[in-house]
């Protein structure tokens, strides 16, 4: 599977969950499968989107949180699996998008596949975590990994994809703040 048509996979079992999506490529194919209010769509600052969907989850226990990420974006920021580790939230669920390379910069090799990312997150702490490797078993997974407390952690092995990119963002940052804040019920 692609990651394109993983994160659509994805995307068609959330409901209401925030989402915080990482940059490049994978928040591209986020917004073009399903465009809301509560996707937070990073344009920049690569490997944070773990940290802000940790602080969301923390901040808005009520509501569930799904970071959207990839396995280059992961590596620029290990630390965020030991937070969520140590803070524990139940309402906190992470998916890693593994296509083994940074494909949003012209698809130059991550180091995973000698590092397995899920092998990491369950030595960090995470109560959960899974790894799929296909549309129907991610699509198998999804509902009872979304039902169980978290902090869960779902590693998705992709094949690298040559098809051009999803379109871009249509939404200036910050409009994509305000949504997100609107729709966790903050006030900016």
């Amino acid at each position: 599977m692609t990651v394109r048509e993983a994160v659509a996979a994805v995307t068609r079992a959330l409901t209401d969950e925030l989402v915080v999506c990482t940059t490049g490529f994978i928040s591209r194919d986020a917004c073009a499968a399903a465009d809301r209010p509560g996707n937070f769509y990073m344009i920049g600052s690569m490997g944070l989107a773990p940290a802000i969907g940790l602080g969301l989850a923390v901040t808005r226990p009520s509501r569930r949180v799904v970071v959207f990420d990839g396995d280059g974006a992961l590596l620029m920021a290990l630390g965020t699996l030991a937070m969520a580790a140590q803070w524990k939230p139940k309402n906190f669920y992470h998916v890693v998008f593994d296509n083994e390379a940074y494909a949003s910069t012209g698809h130059q090799p991550t180091p995973t596949r000698e590092v397995a990312l899920d092998a990491v997150a369950a030595a960090s702490g995470y109560a959960r975590v899974a790894r799929v490797e296909s549309v129907p078993a991610l699509t198998e997974a999804l509902a009872p990994w979304l039902a169980a407390p978290g902090p869960a952690f779902l590693l998705v092995k992709c094949a690298r994809d040559a098809a051009a990119p999803s379109g871009r963002i249509p939404h200036a940052p910050p409009a994509i703040t305000q949504r997100v804040m609107q729709a966790a019920g903050a006030s900016a």
